[in-house]
């Protein structure tokens, strides 16, 4: 009998209950699961499903693949910074749509996030400051998509972009000068494809002329051809018929 407590215990945990990964800490009760530094290079497995609150960051994530967190569907919270996060995609967080409150990528590795579209779907507010962004249209859908927080928009800083002069400044204060990255962008697409209609042009009209000319060519060649064919003499007898059509026409 004193066995059976042990086993109610160990179902107890399998079901996610008091199941806690390596690296973490669970306290009872508190739907709260920290793995701050624990040397994760990736999401853990075992997660409790009731969290609600997930501490990732100061590990060494490279990472989110898609459908890693669909069994949390009562996470609020999840952080994510000081990670080695180069490439994330918002799609990995649509499984929890809008329950997700707070999503904090900041002082990661990120140049680029998006889809814009796949925004759509999260309600979170977002920390992105401490990223090498690369400033551009894409970066600028993404921002009018997303709730971030307003105190944070400013640390959003600019580490390319298409001109140099834009590198270092805040993103917010780029837009707010009234510059539009998609209408550079559009306009950079319309020069080149002019350019790119022009080149075909070019190509069309030397064509023609080629073809133009080496018909004339040839066609000079056929009349110097014709010139030099030797004229045939009428003969005798062919001269003394004609003389005989004449007269006897006459």
């Amino acid at each position: 009998m004193p066995v059976l407590p042990w086993l109610l215990l160990v179902v107890l945990c399998r079901c996610g209950g008091l199941a806690c990964p390596e690296g973490c800490r669970c306290p009872l009760e508190s739907r709260v699961v920290s793995c701050t530094h624990g040397q994760l290079r990736e999401i853990p497995q075992g997660i409790p499903r009731d969290t609600r609150v997930l501490y990732l960051d100061s590990n060494e994530i490279t990472g989110l693949p898609d459908g890693a967190l669909r069994e949390l569907r009562q996470l609020r919270e999840l952080y994510l910074s000081d990670n080695l996060i180069e490439n994330i995609s918002l799609a990995a967080f649509g499984e929890l749509g809008s329950r997700l409150q707070l999503l904090d990528l900041s002082n990661n590795r990120l140049r680029q996030l998006g889809p814009a579209e796949a925004a759509s779907a999260l309600r979170a507010k977002m920390r992105l400051y401490g990223n090498p962004w690369h400033c551009g249209c894409s970066l600028q859908k993404l921002l009018e998509a997303l709730p971030l927080e307003a105190e944070t928009l400013e640390d959003v800083v600019c580490a390319s972009a298409a001109r140099e002069e834009y590198a270092g400044q805040p993103f917010a204060l780029l837009l707010n000068t009234g510059i539009d990255f998609c209408s550079v962008q559009q306009r950079t697409t319309d020069v080149a494809m002019l350019v790119t209609m022009f080149c075909w042009f070019t190509v069309l009209i030397a064509y023609v002329l080629y073809y133009v000319q080496r018909n004339q060519a040839e066609t000079r060649r056929h009349l110097e051809y014709l010139k030099s064919l030797p004229i045939k003499q009428p003969s005798p007898e062919e001269e003394e018929m004609e003389e005989d059509t004449l007269s006897t026409i006459l």
